[in-house]
Order: C-alpha cells, then sequence, then structure tokens
C-alpha cells in the first residue's frame, strides 16, 4: 500500500486542498480502512477505502500551518498491514507549543559552570584503527556527579592540523564502531564520536541488549524526567559540552571549523549542542533530530519517540513533567545557534514527527538549509532520505572539510 500527495514535495499552503493517491501494488486489494491525524496526533477523520483497479483517492483540506498524516490499515489486522502518508502546509509558520522559559539560558549556565568544576582529566587509549593511515584511540573524559564521557576518536596519521567533527548517536543502548570515526579520518577529519550513556563503547553486544531490556537503563529517556535536575538528559547533554570543550584542547585541531552531526537523538542533541555552545560549533547537521517541541500535544502536534508529554509513571506529576522538559526542548536551545545548519526531516515521520522539526528549524535564525523528506519515515526505507544524504556526504561535509563556508541552500 502506498500513499502518495498530489505534490511530489508534500509541500502545501494553507487552503491548499490535498488529493490523496492510495495504491495497492498487488492483486486483490483489501479491505481498508483510512484515519487522517492532524499533526500527525488528532484524529479528523477517517472512513473505509474503496478501491478501482487498485486506486482510491482521498482529500484533506489545510486550513492552518501544521503536518498531516494518512494512516490506512487493512486486514488482517496487524502491525505490518498498515501504511502512512505525509504532507505539510506553510511548514515556515509552525511555532512551538510554548514559549522559552524565562530561566532557561540561567539553568544552563549553572549546570555549564557545575560542569566546568569537574577536571576533564581525558584518558586516550591506542588502538590498531584497522585502516592504513588512520589513528585511533579510546578516549575518557569526566562529567558531572561522578560520571564519564565514552568515545573514540581517529584522526589522518600524517599531518599536524585538523578540522574537527563531533559525531553524536542516536537512541538506545549500542556499542560503538570504530568505522564510525576511522572513516571520516580517511576523509581528512579530526572525528569524535561519543557514547550518549556512562558506558564503555566496545563491550560484547549482549551487555547493551540486558541493560535497555532488563537493566537499570530501560526507557532511560523516562529517568528523572518530572524534574530539570535530574533528568537523565541532563548528562548526556553536558557529555556533548564536554566533548567540544576537550576537541578545543587538542593541539591537532585546526582551532578554525568544528563541526557537530548526528542522526534521531543524535540529531537533537547537534540542535541542542549547536544552541548550547554557539561560540565554537561552526556547522551542524541534523537528520531527524529528536526532542523538538515536547508540549506538541498542546498545539495538535504528535510529540517525539522520547514521549515525555505522557510518560508519568510511578505516580509522577504531569505538570512537572511538562514543566521540566522545557529545559531539554531542541526547540529552545535552536534560539541561540548561530552557525549555518543543515536539517533533514520525513514527513511520514511518527518516531520525530515533522511538525516538531519544523517547530524547532523555525527558530533557527542563522544560514540553514531544510530538507523535507516527503517519502521518509524515521529511517532511510528505499533510499527515501537520499536527498539529505546527498547533501551530508556530497556537498556539506566535503566543503567543511577543505575549510570552506557552509553551501547553503534554499529549498
Amino acid at each position: 500500500m502506498v500513499i502518495t500527495p498530489d505534490k511530489p514535495s508534500g509541500v502545501y499552503q494553507v487552503g491548499d486542498t490535498v488529493h490523496w493517491t492510495v495504491e495497492w501494488k498487488g492483486t486483490n486489494a483489501p479491505a481498508a480502512h483510512y484515519t487522517f491525524k492532524s499533526g500527525g496526533l488528532t484524529d479528523v477523520g477517517q472512513g473505509d477505502l474503496s478501491f478501482s483497479n487498485g486506486i482510491a483517492s482521498l482529500e484533506t483540506k489545510f486550513g492552518a500551518p501544521g503536518t498531516m498524516l494518512v494512516e490506512v490499515k487493512w486486514q488482517p489486522d496487524s502491525d505490518t498491514n498498515r501504511a502512512v502518508g505525509g504532507a505539510v502546509a506553510a511548514p515556515d509558520k509552525i511555532q512551538p507549543a510554548a514559549p522559552l522559559p524565562p530561566d532557561f539560558d540561567a539553568f544552563w549556565k549553572a549546570k555549564i559552570e557545575e560542569l566546568s568544576k569537574v577536571p576533564m582529566n581525558p584518558e586516550l587509549e591506542s588502538v590498531d584503527s584497522g585502516k592504513q593511515g588512520v589513528a585511533y584511540w579510546k578516549v575518557t573524559l569526566g562529567n558531572i556527579r561522578g560520571t564519564h564521557v565514552y568515545g573514540q576518536i581517529a584522526r589522518p596519521a600524517q599531518g599536524e592540523k585538523f578540522p574537527a567533527l563531533l559525531i553524536l548517536q542516536w537512541a538506545n543502548i549500542y556499542p560503538l564502531q570504530k568505522s564510525w570515526v576511522t572513516d571520516r579520518a580517511r576523509d581528512g577529519w579530526l572525528a569524535l564520536d561519543i557514547e550518549p550513556h556512562d558506558l564503555p563503547i566496545d563491550k560484547p553486544e549482549s551487555y547493551y541488549k540486558e541493560l535497555q531490556a532488563n537493566g537499570p537503563l530501560h526507557d532511560y529517556w523516562t529517568i528523572g524526567n518530572d524534574n530539570r535536575d535530574t533528568s537523565y538528559f541532563l548528562r548526556m547533554y553536558l557529555s556533548c559540552y564536554r566533548a567540544v570543550e576537550y576537541l578545543k584542547t587538542r593541539p591537532d585541531w585546526d582551532g578554525k571549523a568544528l563541526v557537530v552531526m548526528g542522526d534521531s537523538q543524535g540529531g537533537g542533541q547537534t540542535l541542542m549542542i549547536a544552541g548550547l555552545h554557539p561560540e565554537n560549533i561552526t556547522a551542524a547537521l541534523a537528520l531527524v533530530p529528536s526532542g523538538c517541541d515536547m508540549l506538541g500535544p498542546e498545539a495538535g502536534h504528535a510529540p517525539d519517540f522520547t514521549q515525555w508529554y505522557y510518560r508519568t509513571e510511578g505516580g509522577k506529576d504531569p505538570k512537572k513533567v511538562h514543566e521540566a522538559s522545557r529545559y531539554y526542548d531542541t526547540a529552545n536551545f535552536a534560539r541561540h545557534i548561530t552557525c549555518p545548519v543543515l536539517v533533514g526531516t520525513g514527513l511520514r515521520d511518527e518516531v520525530n514527527p515533522p511538525a516538531g522539526v519544523f517547530a524547532a528549524v523555525n527558530q533557527i535564525t542563522a544560514p540553514k538549509e531544510l530538507i523535507i523528506l516527503s517519502m521518509s519515515g524515521h529511517q532511510n526505507v528505499n533510499g527515501s532520505q537520499a536527498p539529505y544524504d546527498k547533501r551530508r556526504w556530497g556537498a556539506w561535509l566535503p566543503a567543511l572539510c577543505q575549510g570552506k563556508a557552509a553551501p547553503v541552500e534554499q529549498h
């Protein structure tokens, strides 16, 4: 089942009618049911589909800036017998559900001061890179409250000064792969990749799976989420800050380019650190970023994967959870970004829905390039994220590595 809007870009204006085509790619189209979800959240219409030669048609109209998700399910009902399509109207007009907390900057200034009192104490362990001409180390740094930043760093074996690239990881718990930095070092970068958790980077897979499934890090994003001072993301966000500070101390950094990039949770961290450390980040590249517009349901937008808005288990006060989330909302950090930014979002993304991403991107006043992936969900299914990857790998990173300006294009 494939659902497409009549505009290949998926982008419309307020007042436009979207003509949807639902196509069954097989014989004997099954009985199917559709639901329209404004903002990926609110049911604004549903019904049964009638197919003719495997084709059915639907219509929706945008009365305001926002996104629309079309969900189609068919028998037998299962997680796999389901398809979605997406569209957006006036994406540049979508705004966050809540304003910046008045003490947002003061809160993070205090946390950075707390971090500054912890010795960085970098510990490096040289390890064979597995690639000719590439030097590689495991690295450990001090972090707040007795925690650590664990990561890996690589650079060309020959040469003295290199542009720096900080790589931030997507969600869940897993080991780091050496190639994630050695491939970048082969391109000419001083590349640092950090583990989002206070965990060593190269334990057996079973070690990480146990922590996620039954251990203390199960649903880690909900840990301490009813208090801005105890949120699990406090240590994670400050680990990014420490990583930037560490790169600045290295004599093999060229002192000019310090680029950060990541996907999903790593994309959220990318926009966060570009806003929290604007004086040193020279470019930020974020694909399907998380943490955007966490109070989205109050504006009719589906929240991101952390689902903070709804995660109040254990008797947590929803008001406290919602208030704490504002201090970790990517949209609020985005307001402080001064470097060029490349962002990609999928109109079918139900993990980090596009409405929240648009709300965050619209807070950025620095040069920005937004790639709207009309056929993409959260993953790169059938090459649906190729337009972003073409810009990231084919244009932005090569230019930045060569010391050139970010090749920002308007779409």
